[in-house]
């Protein structure tokens, strides 16, 4: 098995750069004390190769080249005023408290930023405004408040298995949850049901972003 490399960008205050994280071969280290602004960040690596130890984005553009997937990491991270492009799936933005032990080098912020570039699957937005944010439109969908809705959601009717596997389970989610963004075709494809039906069901739904 080959070693990663480990690289470590931390202690700097970066300005108009464009910072790549595209080797297949490397463990990225992102803090502590990074700020990165107004910066073009590139990332193609997988969630277990990029740590953030709570690095400062702002105003910076980011860019997924390949699926970032079940990546907490933005947990610990400050996002201002970024604008995200690409494909996350399973990802965590903000803060909460049930994250707090695990995020030595700082809590997570996000305020400001604009996803409508990304697709978003199964990602959740915790302990912020989710009205300072710009977030995808259809076929993506943000349900807002699912915690505390998780019961008046899993009474809808849902096609397929969409209420037992997805909305009941919102009941679970950290305490700060205050949004989770879908991909309506991927939700439905796992769900045995299709988007516009899906979309049938979103329309007579309160508090959904489309």
């Amino acid at each position: 098995m080959a070693w990663l490399e480990n690289v470590i960008l931390e202690h700097k205050d970066l300005q108009n750069e464009r910072v790549q994280l595209t080797s297949k071969g490397a463990l990225y280290f992102l803090g502590p004390k990074l700020t990165l602004r107004d910066c073009e960040v590139v990332l193609k690596v997988s969630g277990r190769n990029l740590l953030l130890r709570g690095a400062h984005f702002i105003d910076c553009t980011i860019e997924v080249k390949q699926e970032l997937k079940n990546h907490q990491d933005w947990v610990s991270a400050t996002l201002k005023g970024c604008r995200f492009k690409g494909r996350m799936s399973g990802c965590d933005f903000g803060y909460s408290p049930e994250f707090v032990s695990d995020a030595e080098f700082g809590v997570g912020v996000i305020e400001d930023c604009d996803f409508t570039e990304a697709r978003l699957d199964d990602c959740r937005f915790m302990g912020c405004d989710p009205s300072t944010l710009r977030l995808p439109k259809w076929p993506c969908f943000t349900l807002l408040n699912p915690l505390q809705r998780s019961q008046e959601l899993a009474r809808l009717p849902w096609p397929g298995n969409i209420s037992s596997i997805v909305m009941a389970g919102h009941a679970r989610d950290p305490s700060a949850t205050v949004a989770v963004t879908y991909h309506a075709p991927t939700l439905a494809r796992d769900s045995g049901t299709t988007a516009e039906t899906l979309r049938a069901v979103l329309d007579t739904c309160p508090d959904v972003l489309f």
